[in-house]
């Protein structure tokens, strides 16, 4: 069974998509072992995106991903990873197919509903980063 982390950005707790957005992850068979709502710190947000923190355009995502309280989720399912990028769409939620997460609730290429993480590996650094050990329930 792989892991995945899921971060609901904060257009996706502000315009109360959450629900809808946890349930097609559920729908599709995954299991939720872990979550908690935050607020990003600039710190945790430099670690997080640390091979695009030196871009300018970095800015503009910490601003964003610290303008609102987040809900940090681990997700868990047989080759999760590659099937919720499947089920949410290109990262540009302007070039995602409506039926796809991005598709029906992004608006563009950084207020695009989640991030997921982009490989196994990437998935159990990032839980780590985000959760301790007894926060996880497999």
């Amino acid at each position: 069974m792989q892991k995945t982390l899921i971060i609901f950005k904060p257009d996706c707790v502000q315009k109360k998509h959450v629900g809808a957005v946890l349930g097609r992850f559920e729908q599709a068979g995954f299991s939720l072992i872990g979550a908690k709502m935050i607020r990003l710190t600039p710190a945790l947000l430099r670690e997080h995106y640390s091979h695009v923190a030196d871009k300018p355009f970095y800015p503009e995502i910490e601003k964003f991903m610290s303008s609102h309280p987040v809900l940090v989720a681990a997700l868990q399912g047989d080759n999760i990873v590659a099937k919720v990028r499947e089920l949410l769409g290109p990262t540009d939620s302007k070039k995602a197919a409506k039926g796809t997460i991005r598709g029906d609730f992004g608006a563009d290429m950084m207020v695009n509903v989640v991030h997921a993480s982009d490989s196994e590996e990437n998935g159990k650094i990032e839980i780590a980063r985000f959760f301790k050990a007894d926060e996880i329930f497999a």
